[in-house]
Parts: C-alpha cells; sequence; structure tokens
C-alpha cells in the first residue's frame, strides 16, 4: 500500500490574493486583446492590398502609355523633351505626343498651340529662327501625318523647316499653323538614330 500524502489547502500569504475578475473587467481585456491583434494582422494586410492596387495600376499605366497607337494628350516627359530637343515653351496648350522605336530610328510627335512670343521662344530653343520657316512647306511626311492623323493642304496657312543635325542628335521637322498669329499651332516630328 502507499502512503498518502497530505492535501495542500489553497492558503497563500495573506494580501497576494488575487479578487475573482468581474465582468466588466473581463470584457473590456478581451476587447484590447481583440484590438491589438486587429492591428497587428490588419493594419499590414491593408498596406498589403494598398500597396498591390498602387502596384497593378502602375502597371495599367505603363501599359497605355507604351501600346498607345496615336497621339496622346500630355505633356512628353522631360527625359523624352531633351532626348529629342524640343522646348515646348511656357505658356502652351492642346499638347499632346507620340513616341516611337524601332532597331533603325526612334521618333517623338508633338503639338502643341502657344504665343506668338512662345514660338520664338521654341524655335531659338531648337537653335533656329522664324526667318527659317518657309511659307507652304511641309515637312512631315505623308507617314508621319497617317501616324498622327496630321493632314496638311497646300496652299495653306502651314510654313515649316527641317532642322537637320548630325547623328545622335535628333532631326526635327516642323510645321506652324500660322492661320491665327497669336497662337500659332506648332506640329515636330524629332528622329533620332540609336
Amino acid at each position: 500500500m502507499t502512503a498518502s500524502l497530505p492535501h495542500r489547502t489553497a492558503s497563500s500569504p495573506a494580501g497576494s490574493a488575487r479578487p475573482p475578475e468581474d465582468r466588466r473587467h473581463m470584457i473590456r481585456r478581451r476587447a484590447i486583446t481583440l484590438s491589438i491583434i486587429v492591428l497587428l494582422i490588419g493594419v499590414p494586410a491593408g498596406y498589403l492590398v494598398i500597396s498591390a492596387n498602387q502596384s497593378r495600376d502602375s502597371g495599367k499605366v505603363k501599359e497605355e502609355k507604351y501600346s498607345a497607337t496615336g497621339l496622346t494628350a500630355g505633356w512628353p516627359s522631360k527625359v523624352q523633351r531633351r532626348l529629342y530637343q524640343i522646348p515646348v515653351p511656357h505658356p502652351a496648350d492642346q499638347i499632346a505626343y507620340y513616341e516611337t522605336n524601332n532597331w533603325k530610328t526612334s521618333r517623338l510627335y508633338v503639338q502643341f498651340r502657344t504665343s506668338s512670343a512662345g514660338l520664338d521662344a521654341f524655335l531659338t530653343g531648337m537653335g533656329v529662327n522664324r526667318g527659317e520657316l518657309k511659307k507652304d512647306h511641309i515637312t512631315v511626311s505623308t507617314r508621319d501625318q497617317h501616324i498622327t492623323g496630321w493632314y496638311f493642304r497646300t496652299p495653306g496657312p502651314y510654313s515649316g523647316l527641317v532642322h537637320k543635325q548630325k547623328n545622335p542628335a535628333p532631326t526635327q521637322d516642323v510645321v506652324v499653323n500660322l492661320s491665327n498669329p497669336a497662337s500659332p499651332m506648332v506640329y515636330v516630328v524629332a528622329r533620332t538614330v540609336p
């Protein structure tokens, strides 16, 4: 037979006994615990969802940009303007552009409306002047007109010039609609050989 051990009583030193947890305290403790769990899981999960949506939207914007098959309203990037040497002046509106690239030639098509002073600033920025514009000289090829939807008829209010430069600097074909001399519309095709 085994000796039985005496049972210990649940007595503890005086003053260290915890009172039983009341219902209100238990509900508050559980609410705090739940809040902490939600914050630890919910905030990172929410961040991941927002980040994924932004990433997806960015991809869609890039896809639209590179799948464009004609002029897109807005300014060409600073890099494009610098690379193709197209100093779009301020003020300018009705701005649109389109870029094509292949193994042989890269082209940037840009159109904008500006003021008379803006036209002079644009031409000076390219390294030419207004005196080089020739009346009824359409320098944008039929192929390029078809790509952009620009159609120039002569005789008309158009003047043009070709600004040829040595590779790798771009060559720019410029046509200016001077039907309203105070607000000329400018059409540029800049092409470079990579």
